[in-house]
């Protein structure tokens, strides 16, 4: 059997050998995409360098990058479908393209021992914006990928992006395993057959989509490859459901375990807990919180329906029993072993609050169906705001009963205009993930003063920023603080970065390794993990250094260029954190 661990190393060490330099996993909190509520797939932390700006470490990249996927959720109890997962990347920035990239796909295919009886890919099958991908059909059929193991699919399942209206974007080519240990796999490969599951997926990024909808050859071909962990480790350990391996077992033998029940005839209410409770452990770690908007609201859904669940299997006050799970498989991620306690006690928290109601709330929910064959918008906002149903679990229940829900009335009419958890994938605001704007550009440099503010006019050393979110309407800046911050510091806050924009200031890039960055005194975000080689922002007066930080977003090289700085609103975001949403004008 290949452990996880194992698994990894062959990966990393795979493209290592073809000169790939290896870079951390990032935040599941995107840094520069703002577009999503959460990082869904690893090129997110890479945007900036997938735009043209010069990566510390080179063109080729390698990584493992936790993600979290809300889009397919009702797919999730399947053997396949995972709300989180470890994206295996590497990455080509202008440097090699379709053939060494689909060939070392192949290659780590054959090295990890896949059948290739079992192998068949699927290309992009050309349009009005871009013909068809015969080179990359031409490439598979090199390696002795059979014609009819070759599928040409149209824009929707073989091209990716932009994000959002405008940016890099091209068509993928992707690698499907059949997953059926009790059938040969078919000569003819039928993408719709589910048996057949999508391993992993070449992009490549060849064109640029602009304003008036024109695509145009991108300056920078890049190649961003991306396999999915767990269905990876599936195959080479030669199992059809991803939920046997190593991996997802101590959670399901801890199911098992606590219910009474065994997998085998409850596997799918058993997947739903296994995965929300580790999806909202990694959730946790990144510093969100259960709350009724963005992705308190995802993390909330995700326990809420992992309780549901265990009700089903008669499971009480379960969730922290799970979750301890969790932080024995995954002990190589630092920010799960120093926060375990906090971690476990915010889900435990979450569960208690929902077991409070869940009971009555149910017993709400069958007299309404018993009176009407619909779940109007009123039965649907009073199961949310009185019993604390989301609108999703309410759908779903109604829909295990063959009833509807009037959906768009409950936002509608009792005023839910958040774009709820689907934000999660379909994006949170309307600057694509090419906004290298000049306003996003401007904000990236005023919160590296803002960092510095704080600092100064709060006499307190240990301020950090714990997260941010830019995009080209505002700053979004979160940082560990015990209390409210008085109108007269936020003045002054204001006015320190107000002085250092009006004397005009350069802002110095350099790239250098962290180690020595730490030790020049830079600043970076707490417990993030970074590469090597880092680019590193430094502005300078007359006195000295005024701010010295880690990171990879656009920047202005002077101060004067950003106007003037205004703070719109300061707030809680969780405990021991507050937040500043500002702009510049």
């Amino acid at each position: 059997m290949i452990t996880r661990k194992e698994l990894i190393k062959k990966y990393i060490e795979f493209f290592k050998s073809k000169d790939h330099k290896e870079i951390p996993s990032s935040s599941l909190v995107p840094e520069n995409d703002p577009t999503v509520l959460f990082t869904t797939a690893g090129m997110h932390p890479l945007v900036p360098y997938l735009l043209g700006q010069k990566h510390p470490l080179g063109k080729r990249l390698v990584d493992i990058q936790k993600c979290i996927r809300t889009g397919d959720i009702d797919e999730v109890g399947d053997s396949c479908h995972h709300t989180f997962f470890e994206m295996m990347g590497n990455w080509s920035l202008g440097d090699y393209w379709k053939e060494e990239a689909i060939k070392w796909s192949y290659e780590l295919a054959i090295e990890l021992k896949f059948d290739k009886k079992r192998i068949a890919v699927t290309v992009f099958e050309g349009d009005n914006d871009a013909p068809r991908d015969e080179e990359s059909a031409k490439i598979w059929l090199s390696l002795e990928i059979p014609e009819e193991r070759i599928a040409f699919l149209p824009k929707e399942d073989n091209w990716w992006g932009p994000a959002e209206k405008t940016g890099p974007c091209g068509p993928d080519t992707e690698f499907f395993y059949w997953t059926d240990n009790n059938t040969p796999a078919p000569k003819i490969f039928d993408p719709k057959d589910k048996r057949w599951v999508e391993i992993w997926n070449d992009v490549l990024m060849q064109y640029v989509k602009e304003k008036d909808g024109q695509y145009h050859a991108a300056k920078q071909k890049n190649i961003d490859n991306g396999r999915g962990l767990e269905r990876v480790l599936a195959v080479v350990n030669g199992f059809d459901d991803s939920y046997l391996t190593e991996i997802w077992q101590p959670l399901i033998k801890e199911i098992e375990k606590l219910s009474g029940k065994t997998y085998v005839g409850n596997e799918k209410a058993m997947r739903i807990i296994a995965d929300h409770l580790k999806a909202s452990v990694f959730i946790v770690s990144d510093g969100v919180t259960p709350s009724n908007s963005e992705r308190g609201y995802v993390l909330r859904r995700l326990i809420r329906r992992a309780v549901r669940y265990g009700r089903l299997l008669g499971l009480k006050e379960f969730s922290r029993k799970v979750c301890m799970k969790v932080f024995d498989i995954y002990d190589d991620y630092e920010n799960l072993k120093y926060n375990k306690n906090s971690i476990l006690d915010e889900i435990e928290k979450e569960e208690t609050r929902f077991n409070l109601t869940l009971e009555n709330g149910l017993k709400e929910f069958e007299k309404m169906i018993s009176k009407n064959e619909k779940i109007d918008c009123k039965d649907a906002f009073l199961l949310y705001q009185s019993f604390g149903f989301p609108i999703e679990m309410t759908s779903e229940l109604a829909r295990e009963k063959g009833i509807l829900v009037d959906e768009r009335g409950f936002e509608k009419e009792c005023n839910l205009h958040q774009e709820l958890s689907r934000t999660a994938s379909a994006g949170t605001f309307k600057s694509g993930l090419a906004d290298n704007s000049e306003a996003t550009t401007k904000l990236h440099t005023a919160t590296h003063l803002l960092n510095e503010a704080l600092r100064e006019v709060l006499k307190d050393e240990n301020i950090k920023q714990k997260g941010s979110n830019i995009n080209a309407e505002r700053a979004r800046f979160d940082f560990n603080f015990p209390r409210k911050l008085t109108d007269d510091e936020l003045k002054k806050v204001e006015d320190w970065v107000n002085d250092k924009i009006k004397k005009k200031l350069e802002v110095k890039r350099e790239e250098m390794k962290s180690e020595e960055a730490f030790k020049q005194g830079a600043h970076g975000e707490f417990g993030k993990k970074y590469p090597e080689i880092v680019s590193v922002y430094t502005v300078v007066d007359k006195k000295g250094c005024i701010s010295k930080e880690i990171c990879t977003g656009p920047h202005v090289k002077n101060t004067s260029e950003l106007g003037k700085f205004k703070i719109l609103k300061e707030e809680s975001s969780s405990a021991g954190i507050r937040r500043i949403k500002a702009v510049v004008e």
